[in-house]
């Protein structure tokens, strides 16, 4: 099978991979019109994902009209999944929201923007401390930039998180924890080099098909490319892999240990590797992200109970699999990459996963040459770019700072020229501490009044819904505001609904999963009254600068986002001037001037126009011309490792230019199945579908598809249960319940014990069931195993496959 049959196989039929004439319905179009078709094509990351995937956009006629691969862009090479082919028609849904609403009694009304304004300004100006922003890795840079910069630079608060806290922030702290800065060191180019790739916990063929395709495609070509899939259920991943190891939930890091205990006892991890370049760390008491320095001999001893025989016993993989794994690791002659993303990062010890995969490549020397790498994978298309980056979350600052460091806050406060001690030293509520907090009275603490809800949507997608956004619509003083290209669940249980602007629509730029920086320009104007989100906060900091708020004035009183051109203020907070600049580059290079302090250097603003891309660091050459870097931290191609060095740790959390190799203790979860609740229930995506499926549901092709959420589980189980394929069954947790059918021998199939249930069907939410404990370094709720159980079994329903 060849990368275009893949890509075709992990869509189901209804779901046609084809550049469709999207806005007229037309045949479908497979390649690039001749000229004078009076179609003009441009370039622009697809909206979907974080593989970063550049599509061709066909537009005419004021519409995007078709889409096609970018034969260019080195991350597709011309291909694309399902969804990208469709991604033209995210745009053109029927129901699109056009104008600000507000709430009076049960009905949302028109309001203008003017009104809209005012009123979130009063808001804000009644009690800024109160008010917080909840964004998104969907954010562009521009845009998580001046969210950023209005409420740390502006309001004086650190009340900024984004709903990558959900899904990326495991993965940041796993690589503070090991390197001492966050993004992976390799890229994309390792998936063409490896020899072995090691999925953990991770679907690829469904979640970043068009990178699979790249391993599937070296086999098509004769090369011999081990995979190995190590999961708690089935998936179309496993089909394609010579090893398929299903662990008990919670259990992946015993298995780590296990591989580690076997390197170190048989002698096979690389001592010379480990000599130069890295030291070993172990958890300290009381916890904190930097633990404790450890021995080697320390580190054999805590390793020493993860025998194969202990670690088969706690997770269910065989002593043989477990062997299997430590030769690979222990070979020099091969090399291996390791692919992770919701599985370890959605994890009460996601943070210590992490550092345990991070740990067996630095352990074995499976680092820093082409395809040996640990490599996160991301799930939006900029939740590294705008919110590691950029730093859009509580405790964060752009370019790799924190609040908590003085130094950095001065220099932010330098840099946007607002008074010393303007950026307040304490971090703000992280995500779930965030909607508690709006969901708690004020007489019990209570102390968020407002939130401004932009690019995502929490009411479906925030864990144990019941807990943490509910209550908050029964207080009085509550208001929410949701910034939205489409009705969603928290559009409609919003106070303040405001219609925005979405991908082509506006200029843009995000950063993908392998550091790749990528810009477009707008194609097509919004419907309506739909702006683009990084002008709404624009114009509210306007509003309360013409209030006298201090905060909207910078130490000379000008205006905190004031753009100037020809010499002269422009009106951009006036949405008929917005486009009579490029707002986005004037806020990416300032943005830019950031990204030194962690090495993480970005070209200006025109190169990223020219290019399909480019990793950072980027760093100019004596030509003049601007180099792009594939493998951080190695000596043959990263510019900022000393001359003569083959690996330099630069950013070492020690500060001696070593990686730590962390030990991590298997725990127990913090909830497991029992005679009340027996089963494993876990979440997760679909190929058609993405989040919480409020663009591809409105795509007629993957909405046929894939209409609906189903439970998934297992044929015994079933059996047992007198449950056949299509019929309706109550799942229910501890925190409520949720009427699914049943498809049973899909493209899934968990074990016995377990069910499986998408998350992208807002007519079913799953949320309500889900648990919100929390990693407790990173912040991030486990989506991924909560207590369960199945009952009431009714009319069958059309069964599925």
């Amino acid at each position: 099978m060849d990368r275009r049959d893949f890509l075709k196989s992990t869509a189901m039929t209804a779901a046609t991979l084809a550049a469709s004439r999207l806005a007229y319905g037309q045949a479908p179009t497979a390649a690039l019109p001749v000229s004078g078709s009076g179609v003009k094509w441009n370039k622009a990351p697809c909206r979907f994902c974080g593989t970063g995937c550049h599509v061709q956009v066909g537009v005419e006629g004021g519409k995007v009209v078709a889409i096609a691969g970018d034969p260019k862009a080195e991350v597709n090479k011309g291909l694309l999944c399902v969804k990208g082919y469709h991604v033209g028609l995210a745009l053109y849904g029927s129901d699109r929201l056009t104008q600000p609403l507000l709430r009076k009694g049960d009905k949302q009304v028109p309001i203008s923007w003017d009104e809209a304004l005012d009123l979130i300004a009063s808001r804000i100006q009644k009690d800024p401390k109160g008010f917080a922003l909840y964004g998104s890795g969907q954010w562009t840079i521009p845009e998580g930039y001046t969210a950023s910069k209005f409420v740390k630079g502006g309001l004086g608060s650190n009340q900024l998180d984004a709903n990558a806290r959900l899904c990326m922030s495991s993965a940041v702290t796993g690589f503070l924890a090991t390197y001492g800065v966050d993004e992976p060191a390799g890229c994309y180019d390792d998936l063409d080099a490896c020899d072995v790739l090691i999925m953990w916990g991770n679907n690829p063929a469904e979640m970043h098909p068009v990178l699979f395709s790249r391993v599937i495609d070296r086999r098509s070509r004769g090369e011999k490319v081990t995979l190995i899939d190590i999961g708690t259920r089935r998936t179309r991943t496993s089909a394609f892999c010579d090893h398929v190891l299903r662990f008990k939930p919670n259990t992946d890091l015993a298995i780590a240990c296990g591989i580690a205990h076997l390197l170190v006892e048989a002698g096979t991890w690389d001592k010379a590797f480990v000599e130069a370049h890295c030291a070993f760390r172990a958890p300290s008491e009381p916890a904190t992200l930097q633990g404790k320095a450890i021995t080697f001999e320390e580190y054999r001893a805590l390793l020493a109970p993860y025998t194969p025989e202990h670690v088969e016993k706690l997770s269910g993989v065989s002593q043989k699999d477990l062997r299997m794994l430590a030769r690979l690791f222990g070979r020099r002659d091969v090399r291996i990459t390791s692919l992770w993303c919701m599985g370890v990062n959605q994890h009460t010890r996601g943070t210590a996963m992490n550092s345990l995969i991070h740990g067996l490549h630095l352990l074995s020397g499976h680092f820093g040459t082409p395809g040996n790498a640990p490599t996160s994978l991301t799930g939006q298309p900029s939740a590294c770019g705008t919110v590691r980056e950029v730093g859009t979350l509580s405790h964060a600052l752009p370019g790799g700072r924190v609040v908590a460091e003085e130094k950095h806050r001065h220099q932010m406060e330098d840099l946007w020229n607002v008074p010393p001690g303007r950026i307040a030293e304490t971090p703000g509520y992280h995500t779930v501490q965030m909607w508690e907090r709006f969901s708690t009275p004020t007489e019990q603490g209570g102390d968020i009044h407002t939130v401004w809800v932009q690019v995502t949507n929490p009411a479906q997608t925030l864990p144990n819904r019941h807990k943490l956004v509910d209550p908050s619509r029964k207080l009085p003083d509550r208001f929410l505001i949701v910034s939205d290209a489409y009705p969603t669940e928290t559009t409609r249980i919003a106070d303040l609904v405001l219609p925005s602007a979405m991908w082509v629509e506006k200029n843009g730029m995000v950063g993908n999963s392998e550091r790749r920086t990528q810009q477009w320009f707008k194609m097509v104007n919004p419907p309506g009254q739909a702006r683009d989100d990084a002008w709404q906060l624009i114009a509210v900091a306007h509003r309360l600068f013409e209030r006298g708020f201090e905060g909207m004035k910078d130490r000379d009183g000008r205006f905190l986002f004031e753009v100037k051109k020809d010499g002269k203020p422009v009106p951009i907070w006036d949405f008929a001037h917005y486009y009579d600049v490029n707002v986005d580059a004037h806020l990416f290079e300032e943005y830019r001037k950031t990204t030194r302090i962690k090495h993480k250097d970005l070209a200006p603003y025109e190169e990223y126009v020219k290019a399909r891309g480019l990793r950072w660091p980027v760093v100019q050459q004596p030509d003049g011309s601007w180099r792009e870097t594939r493998f951080r931290f190695s000596g043959f191609d990263d510019p900022y490792v000393e001359k003569g060095r083959d690996i330099q740790f630069y950013h070492s959390p020690t500060h001696d230019h070593r990686a730590q190799i962390w030990f991590n203790p298997y725990e127990a979860p913090p909830e497991s199945p029992d005679e009340e609740f027996p089963f494993w229930l876990c979440t997760g995506r679909v190929i058609e579908h993405w989040h919480s499926g409020t663009m591809t549901m409105r795509i007629p092709q993957l909405q046929r598809a894939m209409p609906s959420a189903y439970l998934e589980m297992n044929r015994a189980d079933a059996r047992r249960l007198g449950v056949g394929n299509g019929d309706v069954v109550t799942v229910e947790t501890r925190r409520g319940s949720l009427e699914l059918p049943v498809w049973l021998g899909g493209r899934g199939e968990p074990p016995e014990g377990s069910l499986f249930v998408p998350f992208f069907d807002e007519r079913l939410l799953i949320n309500e069931l889900t648990l919100d404990a929390h990693d407790p370094f990173s912040k991030q709720p486990d989506y991924k195993k909560c207590a369960a159980r199945v009952r009431g079994r009714k009319k069958r329903k059309e069964a599925r496959g």
